[in-house]
C-alpha cells in the first residue's frame, strides 16, 4: 500500500465517479445506480436514496473532473474549495470494523457532502506527497476516463473500461496485418 487505506479509497472512488459522468452513456442514470456505486465502493453513513441526492452527486463530477486536467495549484484551490464549502473538520473515526481513519465530516452529512470532502483529503495526501503524477487520463486514444495509478512502479496508461485489453488486441492484429505483408 502506497497511501493510507482511507487515501486510497477516496482516490478510487473519486476516479470511478468521474468516470461516471459519460454524455453517451450515462453512468449513475438513477437512484438504483447510485445505490449500486455506493455500495460497490464502500460508501457508509447517510444514503437517501433520492433523485435530489442523486442530482448532487453528479453535479459533484465535473468539479472533480477538472482536477485531471489542472496544475497543482488549481488543483489546491479546488480541493481547499471543496473542504471550505463542506466546512470540514478532520477527525479520527473508527467504525464498521475499520482501523482508525480520518473522516472530515460526519457521517450523516449528505452523501455528495461526504464524497466531496474524502476526495479532497485523498487529493490533499497526493499533493502533500508530491504524487500528483498518478492522476491521469487513460492512454487508450478513444477513451476520456480518468484514472489513479496506485502501482509501485507507476506503469498504469488505462483505465479500468478494459482500454488496456482493446489497445493489446489492436497491437496484436496491426503486428499479424504487418507480418501478412
Amino acid at each position: 500500500m502506497l497511501f493510507a487505506h482511507d487515501t486510497e479509497c477516496g482516490l478510487i472512488a473519486a476516479t470511478a465517479l468521474v468516470n461516471t459522468d459519460d454524455p453517451a452513456d450515462e453512468g449513475l442514470p438513477d437512484v438504483a445506480a447510485l445505490d449500486r456505486f455506493v455500495v460497490t465502493y464502500g460508501w457508509t453513513g447517510r444514503h437517501e436514496h433520492t433523485e435530489a441526492e442523486l442530482r448532487a452527486v453528479r453535479e459533484l463530477r465535473p468539479r472533480l473532473r477538472r482536477i485531471w486536467h489542472a496544475d497543482v495549484d488549481e488543483i489546491v484551490a479546488v480541493v481547499n474549495e471543496l473542504l471550505r464549502e463542506s466546512h470540514a473538520l478532520p477527525q479520527l473515526i473508527r467504525h464498521d470494523d475499520e482501523p482508525y481513519h480520518l473522516h472530515a465530516v460526519p457521517r450523516d452529512a449528505p452523501l455528495a457532502t461526504r464524497m466531496a470532502v474524502e476526495a479532497a483529503m485523498a487529493l490533499a495526501d497526493l499533493v502533500r506527497a508530491g504524487e500528483l503524477g498518478r492522476l491521469r487520463i487513460c492512454a487508450h486514444p478513444d477513451c476520456e476516463n480518468v484514472l489513479v495509478d496506485l502501482s509501485k512502479n507507476r506503469s498504469r496508461r488505462f483505465c479500468e473500461a478494459g482500454c488496456g485489453n482493446r489497445a493489446a488486441v489492436s497491437a496484436y492484429r496491426a503486428r499479424k496485418a504487418a507480418t501478412r505483408s
